[in-house]
């Protein structure tokens, strides 16, 4: 059976939650909205209110770690003051899950190049989680969707470089880069096995830049908007989000699509579909 794509190319907030209720798997408990507070400076990140039909249907708590690198949100009382000047706290209950120590380890078992992950020790409050991904360039990963929020997204300060080191935090910007991809896979393995895959994933392709959330200075879009995306495969949502863009006409296409090979993005699709978590083969079902 091949994994199931809901697709549309309205991009509305209350499209999110009709393609949220397509996918037919409804998140039950204590759920954890994954999401990306954005950089100080970035402009593309994507904003409360668009989420917010989708995350009230839901009824969880805002979910976001502090990051590894210099900026606004390394710390966490930096990190907090960005989340409420970007207004996630006046719209929603927002839980930053590394915020105290000690980290929360877990094991990868089968993972190619880390055997452990270690995330914000909240994690543990959550029976289910929600995965919004704005789908864009990276300037390290290629491309940045569901698989890095599942891995570097979910990873505390410490575990993002451990991620970005493969597994030599010291090495955070030095590491050989496929051992890095592979280490956001086995990452991203490990959040699903904590929640037994009781997780959905949101991919929303608009304000595509090469670059970033994470970019305090980052390049505007160079894509025309394509569309939303939501399955409960975090491995086909990526595929399915990449051959959107090779099949777009737009004439950024050619741009967006350098950052990603030029980086070997595909590569951590592939690394994650070879530990089980997902296929990269997929239906594509488009909704008007």
């Amino acid at each position: 059976m091949k994994s199931k794509v809901y697709f549309s190319r309205t991009i509305t907030p209350e499209k999110v939650l009709e393609l949220y209720k397509m996918a037919g798997h409804p998140l039950t408990g204590n759920v954890a909205i994954k999401l990306h507070s954005g950089e100080t400076g970035n402009q593309n990140f994507l904003k409360p209110a668009f989420w917010k039909p989708v995350i009230e249907h839901v009824g969880g708590i805002v979910a976001e770690c502090n990051t590894a690198y210099e900026g606004t949100r390394n710390t966490t009382e930096k990190h907090l003051k960005t989340i409420d000047a970007h207004g996630w706290s006046r719209y929603f209950n927002v839980d930053l899950l590394d915020a105290e120590g000690p980290d929360l380890e877990l094991e990868i078992p089968n993972g190619k190049v880390i055997k452990k992950n270690y995330v914000g020790k909240n994690l543990v409050k959550y029976n289910s989680m929600l995965v919004l991904s704005h789908f864009k360039g990276h300037p390290m990963g290629g491309y940045g969707g569901a698989l890095k929020q599942l891995s570097i997204g979910v990873a505390s300060s410490f575990g993002k470089a451990y991620i970005h080191g493969a597994g030599e935090p010291e090495k955070i910007w030095t590491a050989d880069h496929d051992l890095f991809l592979e280490s956001m896979a086995d990452a991203a393995a490990s959040v699903v096995d904590f929640f037994k895959g009781d997780i959905v994933y949101v991919n929303v392709m608009k304000n595509m830049s090469v670059d970033c959330d994470c970019c305090a200075v980052a390049e505007d879009p160079c894509i025309a908007d394509i569309g939303i995306l939501v399955s409960l495969d975090p491995v086909a949502i990526d595929q399915a989000c990449v051959d959107l863009v090779y099949a777009s006409d737009d004439p950024g296409r050619d741009h967006l699509l350098e950052r990603i090979e030029s980086r070997n993005g595909v590569h951590t699709i592939e690394a994650a579909e070879a530990l089980g978590i997902g296929s990269r083969e997929y239906e594509l079902i488009e909704v008007e």
